[in-house]
């Protein structure tokens, strides 16, 4: 994959984007050409961001463009391949395994999603492959992209719906 201009590149080494070097943690099972759900890892590859996530009652909507979405506390993912929705916004309560959008701890705060195994899921190809706010500074995830929040906020000021996060092995 050849990045172009306007892409976010990943690796292990941080990320780039916008003519900044940002640094950021990916998962615990480093970058992976096989993902698989639970593995930890971070899927190689391009893909591209298809929406944009928050919680109002924790990010002011004027800090975010117009394409934001809130979340509340009925909000989840579904994790579970089982699940006929696997791998897709669900309302809470959810009969099927899923992640809960609305955590008491700030890593959901701001969310951008990324098509990785969607919109027509796979089963058992991982889930939620989400750029979120880190837990510390490049404390691992469990496969998504984490950044600080200032730097997650500057990526949402300037990122799109479609533009390529290209994550490099």
């Amino acid at each position: 994959m050849i990045p172009r201009r306007g892409d976010l590149r990943v690796g292990s080494w941080g990320a780039a984007f916008g003519g900044r070097r940002l640094p950021c943690a990916i998962g615990r099972g480093g970058i992976t050409s096989d993902k698989r759900e639970g593995d930890g890892a971070t899927p190689a590859g391009s893909h591209r961001i298809t929406g944009l996530l928050y919680r109002p009652d924790r990010i002011a909507r004027g800090l975010l463009p117009g394409w934001a979405e809130p979340i509340g506390p009925q909000d989840g993912w579904s994790d579970d391949s089982a699940d006929p929705d696997y791998n897709l916004w669900v309302r809470r309560p959810h009969r099927y395994g899923h992640e809960r959008l609305a955590r008491a701890d700030p890593l959901y705060d701001i969310i951008l999603t990324t098509d990785w195994n969607w919109p027509r899921a796979a089963a058992g190809r991982g889930s939620a492959i989400f750029l979120h706010t880190w837990r510390a500074p490049r404390h691992p995830t469990a496969g998504c992209v984490a950044f600080s929040r200032a730097d997650l906020l500057w990526l949402a000021a300037r990122i799109g719906p479609g533009t390529r996060m290209i994550v490099q092995p």
